[in-house]
């Protein structure tokens, strides 16, 4: 069955390390274990990472993003924070990385998105992820941030009981797995100091979402992946879509949310626009109009980006080739009920990237 809805409690691993259910949940009704884990420290991948936007059209100030990563991913973690502004004409943005050697379970990342604190501190980067009932906080001090210019963040999200999106997805190789889960529609508050200039949340119209990861993969991967918050005509409204996370028969991670509830989507194709205008095709346009559009016709989007914030490493071993594009989708999109809810340039992201790791 596809988009088969877990609802049972269970282990998410049983004794060989596979999904004992594969399938999609509104909330984490698999419990992980790292000792359920049959496969290397250094292949367990697990992170936490949060994305928050605000949107200047809606109160006459300066759009702007900050992203925000804590992750051990077996051989290397990667520790990171982003800030973007995203108006038309002064785009800009700037993302600084701290990595670490073998990190490998010491970071002790919690097992769930329930409880615990998600903590990284060096001389550089102190960076802390709070859990509280209703509430989450983002506290971060990135020393030499940007020409050797510190930034300082504190934001809180609130996070009311509601539907999220978790799917728990194989790979093709034994012990292989996606567990994740997107928490979307989390009104943000707070700010961010960068450069003498306050970066101020409003929490009437803006949103944060955590993507929490834990699993195994393989070693090449290349995934798609769009978020998105805002509030339409007074209900707070939100999206998740994605693929290429492992194999999908089971379950889709699609979904639209409208004050708190999951509506679930069939797949999604991202519409990503190939250049036919240079003389040697080099890879899709990620700055020409996107045309996403689900297989089930409730997902019909025009997606204008604003801008890439594109990343390429190579270290022979390693190599990534990011694309998380910002920009305003613009469409229609249909609740399980039949109910359409029409989007005017809703500022949001949708990624493409490639990894060998």
């Amino acid at each position: 069955m596809r988009n088969h809805e877990v609802t049972d409690r269970q282990r998410l691993l049983d004794e060989k390390g596979n999904i004992r259910e594969p399938g999609w949940a509104r909330s984490q009704v698999w419990t992980y274990s790292r000792a359920d884990v049959k496969a290397p420290d250094f292949r367990i991948k697990e992170w936490d990472y949060y994305v928050v936007v605000h949107d200047g059209r809606l109160n006459g100030t300066e759009s702007f993003a900050a992203a925000f990563t804590i992750s051990d991913n077996g051989y290397v973690g990667l520790q990171s924070v982003s800030l973007l502004r995203l108006d038309e004409g002064a785009e800009w943005e700037h993302t600084e990385t701290v990595l670490n050697s073998f990190p490998m379970g010491k970071m002790n990342l919690p097992s769930s998105s329930r409880e615990g604190d998600v903590i990284y501190r060096d001389n550089r980067l102190k960076m802390r992820f709070h859990k509280e009932s209703g509430k989450r906080r983002i506290q971060c001090r990135f020393e030499q941030f940007c020409d050797k210019k510190p930034l300082a963040a504190d934001i809180t999200l609130l996070e009311p009981e509601m539907d999220t999106m978790v799917i728990a997805t194989p790979w093709d190789k034994n012990g292989a797995f996606y567990y994740n889960q997107k928490i979307n529609c989390m009104k943000a508050s707070g700010k961010i100091r960068f450069d003498g200039k306050d970066y101020v949340f409003d929490p009437e119209n803006d949103y944060g979402t955590l993507d929490w990861g834990r699993g195994v993969w393989t070693y090449d991967n290349t995934w798609y992946w769009g978020n998105g918050n805002a509030t339409v005509e007074g209900h707070t409204f939100g999206f998740n879509i994605g693929y290429g996370f492992g194999n999908t028969k089971k379950a889709t991670e699609n979904i639209l949310f409208v004050d708190g509830v999951g509506h679930k989507l069939d797949d999604v194709d991202f519409g990503i626009p190939e250049d036919y205008d240079r003389m040697k095709m080099d890879g899709p346009d990620y700055m020409a109009p996107w045309r996403m559009a689900s297989s089930d016709g409730r997902f019909e989007m025009t997606f204008m980006p604003v801008l890439d914030r594109c990343a390429k490493l190579d270290f022979l071993v390693i190599v990534s080739d990011q694309h998380q594009v910002f920009g305003r989708l613009s469409g229609k999109a249909v609740l399980d009920d039949g109910q359409v809810i029409e989007l005017k340039d809703v500022l949001c992201f949708a990624e493409k990237v490639h990894n060998r790791y």
